[in-house]
């Protein structure tokens, strides 16, 4: 009996990536070849990014845990002029074996004259008094 094979992102990314041709093909040829890339990069647009993902589920015994069958990811590198300049293809092999650093930001969540105070305090302000009338210092008059 075949399982059943979830497929994600682009088909065949590996075949059709052969197709391309570094310092030839140009932005329209690679958007007609391989379709609208599954991302961009966030910092710089001239970088599209395929992905091609399969996965099953795995036998009863594991209880239906997916099993990785494929997993590619292609990096296009694209000129301001629309050229392709490199073209890198990783596979579910590949992917294991880059390393990521442990380093991390640490963020200090201090409030103290912060934008975000200045616009709760605002908010408060705002709910407590919502017709303005309690500012400043009251008289009455008898």
């Amino acid at each position: 009996m075949n399982k059943p094979i979830k497929s994600h992102g682009i088909h065949n990314l590996e075949k059709k990536s052969k197709k391309l041709i570094v310092n030839k093909t140009n932005k329209n040829d690679i958007i007609e070849i391989m379709g609208p890339p599954s991302s961009q990069s966030y910092f710089d647009n001239n970088k599209f990014i395929y992905v091609e993902n399969k996965t099953t589920s795995s036998r009863f015994f594991k209880l239906g845990k997916k099993e990785l069958i494929v997993n590619n990811v292609l990096l296009l590198e694209i000129d301001n002029r629309g050229i392709l300049t490199n073209k890198n293809f990783f596979n579910k092999d590949d992917l294991e074996d880059i390393n990521f650093s442990e380093k991390y930001t640490e963020v200090d969540y201090n409030l103290s004259n912060t934008v975000l105070q200045e616009s709760l305090s605002t908010l408060k302000t705002k709910i407590n008094d919502p017709l303005g009338k309690k500012r400043g210092s009251a008289t009455i008059n008898k």
